[in-house]
């Protein structure tokens, strides 16, 4: 990547020398101050000079690859000092001039979200912020970010505007934020730091006063030397320069004609307009956040967007200028910068149209010589204004292309007066870029969760189910016919359910054994793996477990750190899906309520790892369309025979009595549904609550039990948790190669149809098709019930001498109705 950052300075005379002859300013600092800066008057009461830069890419025209170097080294030079911080780093930039620097400082920091504020209002996108900007002429600035989490983080917050002279913007951004969103350090960023010497301390004063540290991160540095009375003497010299050609602008005759005459004989500006085919639903800019993943979607997308506006450009075109529209800097930066390094033979320059007042001087020693004037052109919530665009007439281009949001694709900007027009004055071809304004989908107002006993036979504190109540739809089918659904592709296995199994009395009986006899076993690992996620994860965790297999271990280790900590911590369930993914309902209901990092995922065990893998790829679809991020993937279970996560209890492959029987061990709640003529886009995934099972329900009985041997185990499970913490928990993910190696052993050929584990074994044999169980050679009463169950359905159990889990399930490879298994004999069902 070229990102050279040698400044082209228009002439060689310096550009602020009218205005210091004639002022009486100086410009005083680093030797590369007057490469970097310019000055002008401004017109605006508070200020009279204004710092013209030669590479923010905003008054002067430049070439993108400066201006977009100038940034990019900036956030270089931040992610070197703030180290292992920089990948907590969020990067906030100020409006309309430091739109683009600001991204280009996040791109150079490498993974930094970024955000800029705007002066634009957004029909319901929230404010999480604003503050006010002095000197500006315009000064209200909003915060609207689309996640509202992303300022919440304590990351460092880099904040970046092209000056930093009183340093009042920032420290009014700063109060206000470190209000809302405390965090332990800032890094402010600029082009140049020209702060007076009365100013130079008030920063380190302002950090001990809020107790953060503030470092300042800056291209060059100097400051401004101005007489007495230079504002009086400046606006007396706008005065006097007003009327002069350079200052009404090149095109000004010709609107104020054009305003003369009736409609009908206004010739319109013709501009031949350039799709881009911009990626859907990427955001424009920072207005409401820009992702590391829209980074990576904008970047896959520039080589084509750019291939296009060359195809657009005449063949004879040397001198090609792309302007952008006021806070839309990045975007157009952009597709400059990939222009001039891919179209050989030709200069391009990059600039954008401003809303501040400027006077022009037609003198190489100004660093602003020509201005257009044309209406506001976006519908600004301030109402209707002039707008500008400095340094385009007079400058010789053979194309402008003018490059806007939607926003402000409208009559005012193709009318005889409007930007178009003045443009076509200007240059003999003109393009028109048009890139969609984002807009936030308005949030759907989600319901809240739902909770026993209205929903399942847990004690409304236990957990709040973030589904859809279909208990009155008929979902059940046969398991036959599921499975032959399933294995043809005519069906997901989400799409129905299968009848739930009513257990025998020697079933049940098996089940209380084992309980009695697992109770404290269980215990150990809940408070095992509870303990690494209050170390590790969050000190006040959000407990989301993963319906319904994770809802009982959800609840256990609630009420582990209930007890062991007096913590009451939240604890939600959700639905997961092989092949479809996390409910992204359910992550947008959290995200509004609770902080995405706090959030643990769990679930009851590992089998070979494909809900872990479903998991982080859900995760970052979430992120890439737009949710909020912070969600961390990694799941916490209370076994993990696979080996596939790092936060566990055990990794022993033993019998967890709840995954011996469905809803009657879960709160009566099925397993979760997801279909299209059900589930609708901004609807939580379905689940049943088995209420007329109420008489079989253990699922409290369960929970009882566990519970009840705490005590007894706290002192084991602090030594297991040392031993746990100070030990190798990297995932080996052994589990999915012996799967792997099973599937091709016995010509199955398909890892979904391999289930390892006690756990997911018995799954099988209550829900699906089963062919034959594996179990390994002496194993004991792990296995019993699963032994029960075989007899019952018929299935044979294949002892194995070399067996990484206790038991391995395999569902029958080519189900149809009248399948037989290996030794002939039809599947029993």
């Amino acid at each position: 990547m070229n990102n050279a950052v040698n400044s082209k300075v228009p002439d060689t005379l310096w550009s602020g020398t009218w205005v210091a002859e004639r002022l009486g300013v100086e410009l005083v600092g680093d030797a590369s101050l007057t490469d970097l800066l310019g000055l002008a008057l401004r017109r605006n009461p508070k200020r009279a000079h204004l710092l013209v830069s030669h590479v923010l890419g905003k008054h002067v025209p430049q070439s993108p690859t400066v201006v977009y170097g100038h940034g990019f080294a900036l956030g270089r030079r931040v992610r070197d000092l703030l180290g292992a911080e920089a990948a907590t780093a969020v990067v906030l930039g100020y409006a309309e001039t430091a739109t683009g620097l600001g991204h280009s400082v996040a791109d150079g920091l490498g993974t930094a979200p970024y955000l800029h504020s705007t002066r634009r209002p957004v029909a319901g996108v929230a404010q999480a912020g604003g503050f006010e900007e002095s000197h500006s002429h315009a000064t209200s600035h909003l915060l609207l970010p689309e996640d509202a989490g992303l300022l919440a983080g304590d990351g460092p917050l880099v904040l970046v505007d092209d000056e930093f002279s009183t340093g009042n913007t920032v420290l009014n951004t700063i109060r206000d934020l470190h209000e809302r969103y405390p965090r332990g350090r800032y890094v402010v960023v600029a082009l140049v730091d020209m702060r007076s010497q009365a100013d130079a301390g008030r920063l380190e004063e302002f950090a001990r006063e809020i107790g953060a540290r503030v470092d300042l991160v800056a291209a060059a540095s100097g400051n401004v030397r101005l007489p007495e009375g230079v504002l009086e003497k400046g606006q007396a010299l706008v005065a006097e320069y007003s009327d002069a050609p350079a200052a009404r602008g090149c095109a000004g005759s010709a609107a104020t004609a054009a305003r003369a005459r009736p409609a009908s004989a206004v010739p319109q500006p013709k501009a031949d307009r350039v799709d881009l085919h911009w990626p859907h639903n990427l955001p424009d800019g920072g207005r409401h956040g820009f992702t590391p993943a829209h980074r990576t979607r904008l970047e896959a997308a520039l080589p084509e967007m750019t291939a296009r506006l060359a195809e657009a450009l005449p063949a004879q075109a040397r001198r090609i200028h792309v302007l952008g529209f006021e806070e839309l800097m990045y975007a157009p930066l952009r597709l400059a910068r990939e222009l001039e390094q891919v179209a050989g033979g030709i200069e391009v320059t990059y600039s954008t149209t401003t809303r501040s007042p400027v006077l022009a001087v037609d003198d190489p020693g100004y660093a602003i010589r020509s201005r257009l004037v044309f209406p506001a052109h976006d519908d600004p919530a301030d109402g209707p204004g002039d707008r500008y665009a400095y340094n385009i007439a007079g400058a010789g281009f053979d194309v402008v292309v003018a490059v806007v949001d939607s926003a402000a694709d409208t009559p005012e900007l193709h009318a005889a007066d409007g930007l178009l027009a003045q443009l076509a004055e200007t240059a003999p071809h003109i393009l028109l870029a048009v890139v969609p304004s984002y807009v936030p989908e308005r949030p759907t107002m989600l319901p809240e969760p739902l909770r026993g006993p209205a929903f399942s036979s847990y004690a409304p504190d236990e957990v709040g189910w973030l589904l859809q109540d279909l208990s009155d739809v008929t979902l059940e089918a046969p398991t036959e016919e599921r499975e032959e659904a399933i294995q043809s592709g005519g069906a997901h296995y989400a799409e129905s359910l299968p009848v739930e199994y009513q257990p025998s009395e020697q079933y049940q009986q098996l089940f209380h054994t084992a309980l009695d006899a697992s109770a404290a076993r269980l215990a150990q690992a809940v408070g095992a793996v509870t303990e690494i996620v209050l170390e590790e994860r969050s000190p006040r965790p959000v407990l989301v477990s993963l319906a319904r297999a994770g809802t009982p271990v959800g609840v256990l280790m609630r009420r582990w750190a209930k007890f062991r900590h007096g913590l009451d911590l939240p604890h939600y369930a959700v639905s997961i899906v092989r092949g479809r993914g996390i409910d992204a309902n359910a992550l947008r209901w959290l995200a509004a309520h609770h902080d995405p990092a706090d959030v643990v995922f769990v679930d009851g065990w590992t089998g070979k790892g494909a809900i872990t893998r479903e998991l982080a790829d859900a995760i970052k679809e979430f992120e890439a369309a737009g949710g909020a991020t912070g969600f961390d993937p990694e799941i916490a279970v209370l076994a993990d025979p696979g080996s596939c996560v790092r936060t566990y209890g055990t990794r022993e492959d033993f019998l967890i009595p709840s995954a011996c029987l469905n809803s009657t061990v879960s709160g009566l709640i099925s397993r979760t549904v997801l279909r299209a003529d059900l589930v609708g886009p901004n609807d939580f995934h379905g689940a049943k609550f088995y209420r007329e099972l109420a008489g079989a329900d253990v699922s409290v009985d369960f929970l009882d039990a566990v519970s009840a041997t705490f005590p007894e185990v706290a002192d084991s499970v602090e030594q297991q948790v040392k031993e746990l913490l100070s030990g190798d928990r990297e995932p080996t993910w052994e589990g999915w190669a012996a799967v792997e190696r099973i599937s091709e052993e016995y010509g199955i050929h398909d890892v979904n149809l391999v289930k390892p584990g006690v756990g997911e074994t018995t799954r099988v044999l209550l829900r699906r098709v089963p062919w034959k169980i594996l179990a390994r050679a002496g194993a004991g009463a792990d296995l019993d019930h699963v032994r029960l169950l075989a007899e019952q359905r018929g299935v044979p159990v294949e002892e194995v001498a070399e067996l990484p889990y206790t038991c391995v399930g395999l569902i029958h490879p080519k189900y149809t109705r009248g399948a037989t298994g290996a030794d002939g004999k039809a599947v029993a069902v």
